[in-house]
Formats: C-alpha cells, sequence, structure tokens
C-alpha cells in the first residue's frame, strides 16, 4: 500500500465514522422528539448527567463540562483553521 493509498484509506474512515455518527444522532434525536416523553432527548439527558435540576446549573458536572468543552474548542479552532499543534 502507497502512502497516498494509506492516507486515502483514513480518509475515507474519518468521513464514514462522521456520516455514522451524524445519521445515528439524526435517528435517535428523531425517535426521542416524535415520541415526546420526557428524557428521551441528548439535552435531557446530558442534564441529568450533569446534575442541572429546575434550571440549577451551578453543579461540579457543568464545570467540568464547560472547561471541557472550551478547552476543546480553543485547541479545536486554531488546530483546525492555522494548523498548529
Amino acid at each position: 500500500m502507497t502512502d497516498e493509498q494509506y492516507k486515502g484509506t483514513w480518509a475515507r474512515i474519518w468521513g464514514w465514522w462522521v456520516v455514522l455518527f451524524a445519521v445515528s444522532f439524526a435517528l435517535l434525536e428523531g425517535i426521542a422528539l416524535a415520541k415526546k416523553p420526557e428524557g428521551d432527548t441528548l439535552s435531557e439527558n446530558t442534564r441529568k448527567w450533569l446534575g442541572i435540576r429546575d434550571g440549577k446549573w451551578r453543579t461540579p458536572g457543568v464545570f467540568a463540562f464547560i472547561v471541557a468543552l472550551v478547552g476543546f474548542v480553543a485547541w479545536f479552532v486554531p488546530h483546525i483553521a492555522w494548523q498548529v499543534w
């Protein structure tokens, strides 16, 4: 396998991974929204995992989530846009 074939294989693998992720999310979220009971959507489950109850969001889980998300975005945007790191 040449270097170009190897790179092409990884491009296809990552591409299919993104497609699989997007389709599975759309399918699960669509079913959850159509069924309408509480606790089915990703947002509702994320709030549950982070310990957010009745609008009370000042929890260690929320702090960790915010730090992780901001940290990821702070790394990912320059990594993609300016090819650093």
